[in-house]
């Protein structure tokens, strides 16, 4: 019978680390990711942060993961510890706790794996001494961390490379203070951003009415990033085959992305777009192909990257295959078709997004149905024999015919890409519904409700199914619900959290019966103080209102968020982000 001990010693031991670890130091700190192992292994940043942490000579560094499906009834029932990756120490024995969170989805799972460990999950409990600190980073927390506020003792908002190196330093200087004068220099830090100096009120409608703040400097906390790219090497540090991506070497090409398509988080919380010379993608490549076959390049859209076509096809010539993330159609270059197939692509993926030339000016896209046509009839005529198409349902201004012109539209890739060879592979759609995101265009949007968008997923998938040779994978709205409810909640959000957490709700249909059964009681008078989930998923946030997260500086004004909004009602695109003479958005 197998322990979550055991398994963790066979995972290390099937693992290849590519650099030089140190032993470790005095400060006992392990590395969360609030899922499982495969997922955590397969997270650039994830493994990134880890090994900044590794580097610093005072620190003893372990992992952590959430429990595999079969491991948590043996954690929840006290018949087995969660134990930390490396060393085997219980979690609530370390100095640190650091959740590198990139999805909030994941924030159930932070509170999860408090639980897990035996650790009071509100900071508050914890102020007395004896626990670790708890601090939280990643993309997710960059955009909202609010629903985490009560549980968090730090957060920093901000790139790893550029803050963890900080942090360090200041917890090292500040350590033998007690625990809230520890806190309050930490807090210093440009980026961190400590909860429990920040009070919430809201109105008699349940909006945040104010966030006052009780604390040294400005209020406001001011997100961090890496200016130059080009000083780092973001690549796989740690390979496994059980991660998510287990043949790949994964390389990351850029941060942000230059579209600023309205509804997209990555747009606009990571610009200016920066870019990885494509010489030093060439040399993380090479280096790579050495330990695998497949060289993952990662970043929101890869085919505009400075010189992907030379990356690919030095890829190539090494007997190696590159494999994109999702590429713009328009800026497919033979070039780039050629050596993707060249290096063996027999998938590549394209993102049109929406299905009507009307719905991609709504959001920014900047592609026409003649671009995407030629981009397929490129990448099929060069040898590609598959592609896939991802699609949201449920966005901003869509109408009925917009539905439709997903399936027309699809209908003309497939009779392109079968003009385009004798057999053709498949066609498959990823359709996923619409989850407004802060810092977009779109963060005052509602997520469309349930009914509806379920009847327009029978609609798409009827229409697909006459097509034939068309593969349909949809998202769940129950799980978009989620999704939104924690990017869009404010600080109130947690008790819902905790309450899930509590009844060991880790699988999506769990947490949606216990979601239910909250807006069932809230219902019927009986809410207990629970804020009602639908306030935060299918209303439309006023423009003129606060919302959770403007206490963060993300560089970007707001007005320029409320002036996209309003080119998506009139249908008028925005040009592509020129950073080195437009300062219009506030990021350069």
């Amino acid at each position: 019978m197998f322990t979550l001990r055991k398994r963790a010693l066979e995972r290390r031991a099937r693992e290849k680390v590519l650099y030089q670890r140190r032993p470790g130091g005095d400060i006992a700190l392990c590395l969360v990711y609030p899922n499982v192992y495969r997922l955590g292994m397969g997270n650039l940043g994830f493994q990134a942060v880890y090994s900044i942490f590794e580097a610093d000579a005072r620190v003893a560094a372990d992992r952590a993961f959430l429990p595999d499906a079969d491991e948590r009834p043996l954690v929840w029932s006290g018949r087995e510890r969660l134990l930390s990756f490396e060393r085997g120490m219980p979690l609530s024995e370390f100095e640190i706790i650091a959740f590198s969170v990139s999805f909030e989805t994941d924030y159930l799972n932070v509170l999860a794996i408090l639980r897990m460990a035996g650790i009071p999950l509100r900071s508050g409990e914890r102020a007395a001494g004896g626990y670790p600190l708890i601090v939280a980073g990643g993309s997710a927390v960059f955009l909202n961390p609010e629903p985490l506020a009560d549980f968090v003792d730090l957060f920093l908002v901000g790139e790893g490379e550029e803050m963890v190196p900080e942090f360090l330093a200041r917890y090292r200087e500040n350590r033998a203070f007690d625990w809230a004068a520890l806190l309050d220099r930490l807090a210093e830090i440009e980026g961190a951003y400590q909860p429990s100096r920040w009070l919430p009120s809201y109105d008699s409608t349940g909006r945040l009415a104010a966030l006052a703040y009780d604390g040294v400097g400005k209020p406001r906390v001011r997100r961090r990033l890496v200016s130059d790219l080009g000083r780092f090497t973001t690549s796989s540090l740690i390979l496994t085959e059980e991660s998510v991506f287990p043949d790949m070497y994964l390389v990351e090409a850029s941060r942000g992305c230059q579209w600023g398509c309205r509804f997209c988080a990555a747009g606009f919380m990571y610009r200016p777009i920066r870019y990885r010379p494509a010489e030093v993608l060439i040399g993380e490549a090479s280096r790579g192909l050495s330990e695998r076959k497949v060289i993952g390049l990662v970043g929101a859209e890869m085919a505009s990257v400075p010189g992907v076509a030379s990356v690919a096809g030095h890829v190539a010539d090494l007997g190696g295959r590159l494999s994109p993330s999702s590429l713009k159609a328009d800026c497919v270059s033979p070039d780039l078709a050629a050596a993707l197939a060249r290096s063996g692509n027999r998938s590549v993926t394209l993102a049109p997004e929406a299905g009507s030339e009307r719905m991609r000016k709504v959001i920014n896209k900047n592609l026409t149905e003649a671009q995407i046509l030629h981009a397929a009839r490129t990448l099929i005529g060069e040898g590609i024999e598959s592609l896939k198409l991802y699609f949201m349902v449920g966005l901003p201004e869509e109408r009925e015919e917009d539905l439709g012109a997903i399936v027309e539209l699809t209908g003309k890739i497939l009779e392109a890409a079968k003009a385009g060879r004798q057999r053709i592979g498949r066609i498959a759609l990823s359709v996923n519904p619409f989850v407004p995101k802060p810092w977009t265009p779109f963060q005052w949007d509602p997520m469309e409700e349930l009914p509806a968008l379920k009847r327009k997923l029978r609609l798409l998938r009827d229409g697909l199914r006459r097509l034939g040779g068309v593969e349909l994978d949809a998202e769940s709205p129950r799980e978009a619900y989620f999704q939104t409810l924690v990017s869009r909640g404010d600080r109130r959000i947690g008790g819902i959290l905790e309450r899930l957490a509590r009844e060991q709700c880790d699988e999506p249909g769990q947490i949606w019966r216990g979601l239910q059964l909250i807006r069932r009681e809230i219902a019927e008078g009986n809410g207990n103080g629970y804020p009602a989930p639908d306030f935060f998923v299918t209303r439309r946030y006023d423009p003129e209102e606060l919302l959770p997260w403007d206490f963060i500086d993300h560089h970007v004004h707001k007005w320029f968020l409320l002036s996209e909004r309003k080119k998506a009602h009139y249908e008028h695109q925005s040009k592509p982000c020129d950073v080195t003479r437009c300062t219009v958005c506030g990021a350069c």
